[in-house]
């Protein structure tokens, strides 16, 4: 690896060797599928193809909430996306999502099959489908659409930005782990004055904002994102906390990030979910009440 300071980038960049980090394998500057494989179909009207992490939380837990809201029309498939093995670059998985990322929807409940894909616009989609989550008031609607978009333009600063310099890039570089460091500590300041001022982050009712800024933000408060919450001080974040906390113990939220999971400890994963029976043999003692 070239030292940061002797660097010069040339003139027309070329792709001549892998980028090298946790990803390297699966990192390529071209887009489109590398294999014909179909995605497997289940028989309920979503199917969802995904990995647990931050993003792909945000749908099952959205898909869990309207459940526990009586929404059977809910009812899902979740199918494992190993995407450190390349299984977003099946041809299945690229006619559902051409930009090859987790998550991705099919919704079948219609006389033709629906692809959703970016989880904000999954979020958006299922809120709209049936009518909950998302408030209908246009100045609570659009504080909340705010709120859902802002996460969609901050994460990647956190996750691709702090999260890939400070933990998984082959090499330290002070100058990028600094500058996303500050940026981070930032947006939890924009987050924290938010919540000092209000039970959630779109107002006082639940929503996909928080469903959406949960599994980063909450997560990195809570100690579960690159090892990096005393290096960024999450504990001054107050308001956070107890936000991230509130929402954690809500049953819906704790099925649902267990949903594609591959790590952590084995109770707390569900690597495929086909019917809500599939929680209760292994979470049963871990969950609150239905």
């Amino acid at each position: 690896m070239t030292d940061a300071a002797d660097y010069t980038p040339p003139e027309v960049w070329t792709w001549t060797k892998p980028s090298g980090g946790r990803f390297a394998s699966i990192n390529r500057p071209i887009a489109g599928a590398t294999h014909e494989k179909a995605l497997p179909v289940g028989r309920h009207p979503l199917q969802l193809y995904s990995l647990a992490t931050p993003n792909g939380q945000k749908v099952t837990i959205m898909l869990e909430e309207l459940l526990a809201l009586g929404h059977s029309g809910a009812e899902y498939d979740a199918w494992l996306i190993r995407i450190s093995e390349g299984d977003q670059f099946s041809s299945g998985f690229v006619a559902v999502n051409p930009n090859s990322k987790i998550p991705a929807l099919l919704d079948r409940s219609g006389p033709s099959p629906i692809r959703v894909f970016e989880s904000g616009a999954i979020l958006m989609y299922l809120a709209e489908k049936f009518g909950a989550f998302l408030p209908t008031a246009t100045a609570a609607r659009a504080e909340c659409l705010s709120w859902l978009f802002w996460q969609m333009g901050s994460a990647p600063y956190l996750g691709g930005g702090f999260g890939h310099f400070y933990a998984y890039a082959p090499s330290k570089i002070e100058y990028a782990i600094d500058r996303f460091a500050m940026e981070v500590k930032r947006q939890l300041d924009v987050l924290d004055r938010r919540l000092a001022e209000s039970a959630y982050v779109a107002g006082p009712d639940y929503t996909i904002a928080d469903m959406a800024i949960w599994p980063w933000y909450g997560g990195l408060v809570k100690g579960a994102l690159y090892g990096a919450g005393k290096f960024l001080s999450v504990q001054d974040y107050t308001h956070v906390q107890r936000w991230a906390d509130a929402i954690a113990a809500r049953p819906a939220v704790q099925r649902g990030r267990m949903v594609n999971r591959v790590n952590g400890e084995p109770a707390e994963q569900l690597h495929e979910r086909h019917d809500a029976g599939d929680f209760a043999t292994r979470t049963q003692d871990k969950l609150g009440a239905a």
